[in-house]
């Protein structure tokens, strides 16, 4: 009966370093959060998902993860807020890594008070749990010798698909700079997860406001034929 009432975590093991732990993945991009997401199950922990600030806020109230990965650059504001909040709040989440793949990213995540950081495109397994296991209080580190894993992972690429319908909606939508500037961040992150050079030469496109190049492009990828 008790055992029903308190059900016992699962440990950790060499083969899954991150059993009994949960992860709230903070990422607007669905093939990022989809690798993050077969990352943490390899592991053994378990994961959710939140696609923007609100979310994320939402979900913290309800839930205490052991883990948030935060990426920097999301539809409602800075990642780099939730990343501060976070790091004052009592008590503290054990572990906040923060996300990115601009050239900045990690000094901007730590100076917010991130503990670690993930460089995009996240896809090796080892240098995903060495980045958790090596950011937790070191009294909750794993002992003892493992072997590090040289796997990778590769989500399906029909998850790219909707990340580039969304893009779309986001292009139509785009009334301001400050619009094409977070397309550009988005397609940038994309591009890396995905490495994709189209991706990539869309957001240069973007950049020198060569929009028409950038909907072209979108829409030959979704298959849609031009008016």
């Amino acid at each position: 009966m008790l055992d029903d009432l308190f059900p016992v975590q699962p440990k950790p093991t060499a083969a899954k370093p991150l059993s009994g732990m949960t992860v709230l993945v903070v990422e607007d991009s669905r093939f990022a959060s989809e690798a993050l997401r077969l990352l943490c199950v390899h592991s053994g922990a378990r994961v959710r998902r939140a696609d923007c600030l609100t979310s994320a806020r939402r979900h913290l109230k309800v839930y205490r993860p052991s883990v948030v990965i935060v990426d920097l650059g999301l539809p409602d504001g800075s990642g780099e807020d939730l990343i501060r909040e976070l790091d004052t709040a009592m008590p503290r989440v054990p572990v906040i890594l923060g996300l990115s793949g601009e050239p900045d990213g990690e000094d901007t995540a730590r100076a917010a008070g991130a503990d670690g950081f993930l460089a995009k495109p996240v896809e090796g397994l080892g240098a995903f749990q060495i980045a958790v296991l090596n950011a937790l209080p070191e009294a909750d580190r794993p002992t003892g010798l493992r072997m590090v894993p040289s796997d990778e992972v590769h989500p399906d690429h029909a998850v790219l698909d909707e990340d580039i319908l969304n893009a779309c909606d986001l292009l139509a939508a785009a009334r301001s700079r400050e619009d094409y500037d977070y397309l550009a961040h988005f397609l940038h992150g994309l591009a890396l997860s995905a490495h994709d050079g189209e991706l990539t030469a869309a957001v240069e496109a973007i950049r020198e406001d060569r929009i028409d190049e950038v909907e072209a492009l979108l829409r030959r990828r979704l298959g849609v034929a031009e008016d």
